[in-house]
């Protein structure tokens, strides 16, 4: 798989791309490392990602919904909801 600057042909490193906040999310060197990372709306970093697997993920993660007939299904048996 090609990196982004392997995509876009780029020869001239560091290569980086930043988002409309100026947060630097892409970084690519000329030895073909990159990493890449999101920020939430006060700046704080939820995602890291680098070439080496590295990975850490702090997204927030939402919380399923489903109907009476899929959690009977997910489950294997038929219930009841206590109040």
């Amino acid at each position: 798989m090609k990196t982004i600057a392997q995509q876009l042909n780029v020869k001239d490193f560091p290569f980086e791309i930043k988002d409309k906040n100026n947060n630097l999310i892409y970084y690519e060197n000329s030895n073909n490392f990159w990493w890449k990372c999101e920020y939430d709306k006060n700046k704080n970093e939820i995602y890291y990602e680098d070439s080496n697997g590295y990975i850490n993920d702090n997204r927030p993660k939402s919380t399923p919904e489903y109907t009476m007939q899929e959690l009977v299904a997910k489950l294997g048996f038929d219930f009841k909801i206590k109040k």
